[in-house]
C-alpha cells in the first residue's frame, strides 16, 4: 500500500497580505523608535538665530587668534566633588596670579539652565569654582580679567 501524497499548501493572496502587513509593521515600528530617540536626545536649538550667529563668526575668530597670540596655557579639571579647577600659566610657563575668573556653565543641548560660576584663587595661578557642577556634560565659557584686559576660553567638562 502506498501512502497518499501529502497535499502541497498553496501560496495564496492571504499569505502575501500577511507578509506585506508584517513588513510594513516592522518599518513603521523602526521609524517610530528612531523618531522617539531623536526627539528625546535633542533638547533644543544650538543658537537662537543662525543668521545673527553667522554675523558674529568673524569676531569669534578674531578673539581666538588674539587668545592664541597671548600664549596662555590652561588646564581645566573636575575634582571628585565636581568643583571646577582652572590652572593658568603665561607664555613663559609662570603662573598667572591675580586673575579675576568667572565662568558660565552651559548644557550643550540646553536641557539645563545656564549656571554662573565664580572662582577663588587657592594658589598662584590655580582657581577653584564656588559651586559644583551637576552630573552630565557641560560647556564652560571662562571670562578672565587681568590688568584691564579680558580674554575668553571655552572648554568642555564631562
Amino acid at each position: 500500500m502506498t501512502s497518499a501524497p501529502s497535499p502541497i499548501r498553496r501560496f495564496t493572496g492571504w499569505h502575501m497580505t500577511a507578509i506585506l502587513a508584517a513588513f510594513f509593521a516592522v518599518v513603521i515600528a523602526v521609524n517610530m523608535l528612531m523618531a522617539t530617540v531623536a526627539v528625546r536626545s535633542f533638547g533644543g536649538t544650538v543658537v537662537e538665530n543662525s543668521y545673527v550667529a553667522s554675523q558674529k563668526f568673524n569676531g569669534w575668530l578674531a578673539q581666538a587668534r588674539a587668545q592664541r597670540r597671548l600664549g596662555w596655557r590652561d588646564a581645566v579639571t573636575l575634582d571628585a566633588g565636581r568643583h571646577v579647577g582652572l590652572a593658568l600659566k603665561d607664555a613663559k610657563g609662570a603662573p598667572l596670579a591675580g586673575v579675576v575668573v568667572t565662568a558660565v556653565a552651559q548644557h550643550p543641548l540646553g536641557r539645563a539652565p545656564d549656571m554662573p560660576l565664580a572662582f577663588r584663587e587657592t594658589a598662584p595661578g590655580v582657581y577653584v569654582s564656588d559651586r559644583v557642577l551637576p552630573k552630565g556634560r557641560w560647556q564652560l565659557r571662562f571670562d578672565l580679567r587681568l590688568a584691564g584686559r579680558e580674554e575668553h576660553l571655552l572648554r568642555e567638562v564631562d
